[in-house]
């Protein structure tokens, strides 16, 4: 599809439904999930430039063959609209291979298996108050939930957030507290990185009794996502209706087709800039989202494929994207992980448009049995240990931000 759409996510403009009424409105098929007191919480305004591009992440799983033969495949379009609506987001397109959907959203992107539903949201959407829907959902199709992760890096704006989002504690307190989410997940959160720079924070509910490669479709399942920031201009413009008409020509342009040969690819442009991506062939996905206002420009690459080794692929995003900074995140089984080369062992990489990146911190983390994250962080600027200029400090003070329950 071409990207002419005239969307606006960045001011909200796109006229969304509102949780509770409207969900009710939608169809009778789903309960309100929500017994938060959400009116309390003022919705903030968004200020131009601040767009918060790093996007939050949200994977949950269900054993195979049980239940609906087709599993998540089996939501309808309504069912997928009202859990986009309690994410405050909208479906824009679909495409779709034997083995999932991929949907472009409003904000970021959705992935449907059978078995596995990954949900990416951006800017100041609500993404975990979709989850209790999901799993009501879930239920009706006599799906087993299996396994709930949640991650997101530090913001660089919380205080715009709208609940529970504008902190980690607030995320986790919500997951806690939902009456109705508290009997179903009973998981842990975790910190990856140093809070003083940029931090990736996880959360795992782990319900299988069995280790996660055998609860897997793919038992080389490992996803892989580029977090970059500080985007030079000629990198920026490409993302601007007025200097690339259609979301093919920035495709194009941008060299992002190199990144995915052989696959679909369903591509939007907004206005007046942004660009999103899904690209999927056959069970894996690859996806982008890029933010070019020069205040916080941002670009972001996930992709589910397996790879002997992901360095070349890392060279390649960066060549198209040229960031001063990235940050590089892996989850995976830990027996998967030991058959591949990874990127975040390297202390420098070496680019050819762009120079060499120095790995300024790395962590990594074992949650649950045998999932492994792992998150290094890259920069231009520096080849010693700290973030000179990181505005990815910001979000917090670590007093605020740090709960000994759940570090």
């Amino acid at each position: 599809m071409e990207g002419e759409l005239g969307i606006d996510s960045r001011s909200n403009s796109i006229q969304l439904l509102h949780d509770e009424d409207d969900v009710l409105a939608l169809g009778s098929d789903v309960s309100t999930c929500e017994s938060t007191n959400e009116e309390s919480h003022e919705t903030p305004e968004y200020v131009p430039g601040s767009f918060e591009g790093p996007e939050k992440t949200m994977e949950v799983w269900f054993r195979p063959n049980v239940g609906h033969k087709e599993g998540l495949r089996a939501l309808s379009r309504k069912q997928l609209d009202i859990l986009c609506t309690k994410a405050k987001c909208s479906i824009l397109s679909k495409i779709s291979t034997n083995y999932l959907d991929a949907y472009v959203l409003s904000e970021s992107s959705l992935f449907v298996y059978k078995y596995k539903y990954i949900m990416k949201t951006c800017g100041t959407t609500t993404l975990l108050r979709c989850l209790g829907a999901l799993l009501q959902y879930a239920d009706k199709l006599g799906l087993e939930l299996t396994w709930v992760g949640y991650s997101r890096k530090n913001l660089n704006n919380p205080h715009a957030q709208h609940y529970p989002h504008s902190s980690f504690d607030d995320e986790i307190n919500f997951l806690s507290s939902h009456e109705k989410l508290q009997e179903r997940l009973n998981g842990s959160g975790y910190i990856l990185g140093p809070v003083t720079g940029d931090h990736w924070f996880v959360y795992c509910a782990d319900h299988s009794e069995l280790p996660l490669s055998l609860m897997a479709p793919d038992s080389l399942d490992i996803t892989i996502n580029m977090m970059m920031f500080d985007l030079p201009a000629s990198v920026r413009d490409i993302f601007y209706l007025a200097n690339t008409e259609t979301a093919r020509n920035m495709t194009a342009k941008a060299g992002i087709v190199g990144l995915c040969p052989g696959a679909a690819i369903d591509d939007t442009a907004f206005t007046p800039c942004g660009y999103s991506m899904n690209a999927i062939l056959h069970e894996t996905y690859s996806t982008i989202h890029v933010t070019p206002e020069e205040e916080c420009s941002y670009a972001s690459y996930e992709t589910n494929a397996f790879l002997p080794t992901y360095l070349p692929l890392v060279r390649n995003v960066l060549s198209v994207f040229r960031p001063k900074r990235f940050v590089l995140t892996l989850f995976g089984d830990e027996s998967a992980l030991e058959k591949v080369e990874l990127p975040t062992n390297s202390r420098n990489i070496q680019n050819g448009n762009s120079g060499v990146y120095f790995r300024t911190s790395s962590s990594s983390t074992k949650v649950e049995s045998d999932l492994v994250c792992m998150m290094g962080c890259f920069s231009l600027e520096s080849s010693s240990g700290s973030m000179k200029s990181s505005k990815s400090g910001k979000e917090v003070s670590v007093k605020k931000e740090r709960s000994g329950s759940f570090f």
